[in-house]
């Protein structure tokens, strides 16, 4: 079942505009239906928000951001509680990163304590990460397991 939603997170991945990272994320309500996407890229497509091919020395450049722009969560989050306020609370969340062939790639372990905070804060309740097969979260876990990544 899982499988279903992280290949359409893949899908959306493609339309990802990052130029360091190709991600994309799906939120699936309790009742099946998908209430949200997302993909990586400048603030609202504006190119002079662009931040991916600026260099930052390791300790100048954001903890939180991997990728320098609009994470596809946050995306995701954004869009489903903009059309679905209601479908949020107890939904899941797809993530998916692939590589510039299309193809899956290892997400890794849970790194954004953004992307985990502000899952949480949404109501949603599971975490889902693409690690050679789908590794689901409980949200609360995965927030914990973000903040781990800096320890």
């Amino acid at each position: 079942m899982h499988e279903k939603y992280f290949l359409q997170a893949a899908e959306t991945a493609k339309r990802a505009t990052c130029h360091r990272a190709h991600c994309g994320s799906v939120i699936v309500s309790a009742d099946g239906m998908v209430v949200g996407r997302g993909f990586n890229a400048p603030p609202l497509g504006d190119e002079s928000q662009r931040t991916c091919d600026n260099e930052y020395h390791s300790d100048k450049k954001p903890k939180s951001d991997k990728t320098c722009c609009v994470h596809a969560e946050w995306n995701a989050i954004l869009n489903a509680l903009r059309d679905y306020p209601d479908k949020v609370a107890g939904a899941t969340l797809y993530f998916m990163r692939i590589d510039d062939n299309g193809q899956f790639t290892q997400a890794g372990d849970p790194y954004c304590t953004v992307c985990s905070r502000l899952a949480l804060q949404s109501g949603i309740k599971t975490f889902g990460l693409w690690n050679s097969g789908p590794q689901m979260y409980d949200t609360g876990l995965y927030n914990l397991k973000s903040y781990e990544y800096f320890a």
